[in-house]
Order: structure tokens, then C-alpha cells, then sequence
């Protein structure tokens, strides 16, 4: 599991400086121009290293740009590992996997996506500004609103003809004793 291994994580920063200082220096490809290194991970046991690329194209040109810098790449990649090798001072020098990095580009469509939505939220602001309702602004009846004359009731629910607070009834049948 890469990145758990505080050695590992140093070998990959201090590989990540090693490349993208000597990119340049030492290997004069014209292919590899705005060619960045965006992270570098080593596996726990040191012996691969995944170097993460990302490249700044020409609008229009970037999949033939990106194909040739990754074509170069792999050409330099014995000598970037040998000047891994002599920087790092390491017994083995990890094996090089370069891996284009798609994050910058997904970052850019999620940006897109928020600027659409954004748009969207604007204009629907504007919307309610000058919305009004269909009806009433409360459709719904509430209970403390409610008049003790709508019903008949009284706070307890019973109409008050019904109860008089006492046992006795008017309506009660009398007992006629046989």
C-alpha cells in the first residue's frame, strides 16, 4: 500500500525533485517541454516508483503533444532512474512507471460544471424575485390561527352545549322506581 511508508515518502519527494529539476537540464527534449510532475508514490518495499505527469498543450494539439511526451518519456527513463540512482545514493534504485495525470483535466470539467451551475442558480434568483404565488402563501390551516367560532368548539374540542362542567345532564333518563 504506497504512501504508509515514511521512507517510501521521501524517496518519492525527493524522486519527484530528482525529474523534474533534470527534465529539463539534462535531457534537452523538446517534446518534454511544459511537461510537470505532479506527484511521485513508491511502493512500501521501494521498488516502483509511479511518476504522475501532466502537460500544457496547444488548444487543439494536446493528445498528439501528450503522446509524444509520453513517447519520451519512456526513452529517458534509464536515464532519469541512473540520476534517481546517483542522487538518491540508494542500493536499488526503484523501476520508473510514468502515468499521464488526469486530475488537472478533471479539474478543469468540474470547474465547467460549477460555472453552468452557478449560471443557473443566478437566473433562478432572479426568477424569484418577481415570483408570486398561485394561491395563499400558506395553503395550510394551523391550529392557533383557527377562530373558536369556526366550529363550535372550545379549546378542549367539545362543543359547549355538550358540557357544562357538572354531572348532571338535562338529557338524563329518570329512574321510576317500581
Amino acid at each position: 500500500m504506497p504512501g504508509t511508508n515514511p521512507r517510501a515518502a521521501r524517496i518519492a519527494a525527493l524522486i519527484q525533485r530528482v525529474i523534474a529539476s533534470n527534465m529539463e537540464a539534462q535531457l534537452h527534449d523538446k517534446r518534454l517541454a511544459n511537461v510537470t510532475i505532479t506527484e511521485v508514490r513508491v511502493t512500501n518495499d521501494l521498488q516502483i516508483a509511479k511518476i504522475y505527469w501532466t502537460q500544457l498543450g496547444h488548444e487543439g494539439h494536446e493528445d498528439g503533444e501528450r503522446k509524444r511526451a509520453k513517447q519520451a518519456l519512456e526513452q529517458a527513463k534509464g536515464r532519469l532512474r541512473s540520476l534517481v540512482g546517483t542522487k538518491a545514493g540508494l542500493r536499488l534504485t526503484p523501476q520508473l512507471q510514468f502515468i499521464f495525470d488526469e486530475v488537472p483535466g478533471e479539474a478543469t470539467e468540474i470547474e465547467d460544471i460549477l460555472a453552468v451551475a452557478r449560471k443557473r442558480d443566478e437566473e433562478l434568483a432572479r426568477a424569484r424575485e418577481t415570483a408570486q404565488y398561485a394561491g395563499d402563501a400558506d395553503p395550510y390551516k394551523h391550529p392557533e390561527e383557527r377562530d373558536d367560532d369556526d366550529f363550535g368548539d372550545d379549546e378542549d374540542g367539545y362543543e359547549d352545549d355538550d358540557f357544562d362542567g357538572d354531572d348532571s345532564s338535562d338529557d338524563a333518563v329518570e329512574v321510576e322506581e317500581a
